[in-house]
């Protein structure tokens, strides 16, 4: 059985015409099937307006689809009775862009990675604080950025308490979505070290949702590519990728620009 299986899944969000009046939807997500199997890490690629977020949003149970099925250790995780739902909201977690919006501005990193554990774990306040401590270590931080607030750390340290909260229970998937698009590069070289390592260290599984090809094959196990809401390639290597005709892949992999200046095409208007 599969950790996570997305079956069939159709979402669309409805609109009004101005004149008559007529609802009319846009669909966002045309019939996805996917799965992720244990200690494995799915990259999801696509563009803008493809429906990569969308389809995060329904995976983490935040958007109900209109047909399908999210089904996660086997329990569809929008049935689910109140005990699996329990469990659900504890082995799925997410980590999102913006590690600032992320986070309450008013409360230091020991709190902010100690919520998870304070509602789902009875530890004594030495037990939470040690644990915390751990998990600021785990992560590349240190004890005394316990009693820090938001803005004193930058970009990628903050992702990096946000990763920290993200695994304080131990979770079996991580819905990572454009989780290094806002860091500069040096910063996103050292997150997805980072998630390397906890994967393989934890045993963790990700579905890493991203439109830059470079992140997605640093640290995927397995590809697959969205296009205006449909899923429309999954490749079981990084070389069925690189390898594919598909129109949609192969003007994904132009975008890539080499990575020495001198080689880089220069595209002028004339």
């Amino acid at each position: 059985m599969s950790l996570l299986f997305v079956n069939e899944v159709t979402h669309s969000y409805g609109s009004r015409k101005f004149f008559n009046w007529k609802d009319r939807s846009k669909k966002v997500l045309s019939d996805i099937s996917l799965s992720i199997e244990e200690g494995t890490c799915l990259g999801m690629l696509g563009t803008s307006g493809a429906g990569k977020s969308t389809l995060g949003k329904v995976i983490l149970g935040l958007e109900r689809p209109q047909y399908g099925q999210v089904l996660f250790q086997g329990h569809d995780i929008y049935t689910a009775d109140k005990h699996a739902r329990q469990k659900i909201r504890r082995d799925l977690q997410a980590v999102f862009q913006d590690s600032y919006s992320s986070v309450n501005p008013r409360m230091t990193a020991e709190r902010i990675i100690a919520e998870p554990l304070e509602n789902y774990e009875k530890l004594t306040a030495a037990e939470q604080k040690r644990t915390v401590v751990e998990l600021l270590e785990r992560v590349g931080l240190s004890e005394g950025d316990l009693k820090k607030y938001p803005h004193q750390f930058s970009g990628g340290q903050l992702q990096r308490i946000n990763i920290a909260r993200a695994i304080s229970l131990k979770p079996k998937l991580i819905v990572l979505d454009e989780s290094v698009s806002s860091l500069d590069m040096v910063n996103q070289n050292l997150i997805l070290e980072l998630l390397r390592e906890l994967k393989e260290e934890l045993g963790l599984s990700y579905l890493f949702i991203t439109h830059d090809i470079k992140a997605a094959y640093t640290i995927s196990d397995t590809l697959a590519v969205l296009e205006k809401g449909e899923l429309i390639k999954l490749y079981d290597s990084k070389n069925q990728f690189f390898a594919s005709e598909h129109p949609v892949v192969k003007k994904m992999r132009d975008s890539i620009l080499a990575e020495h200046p001198r080689f880089r095409s220069i595209r002028t208007n004339g």
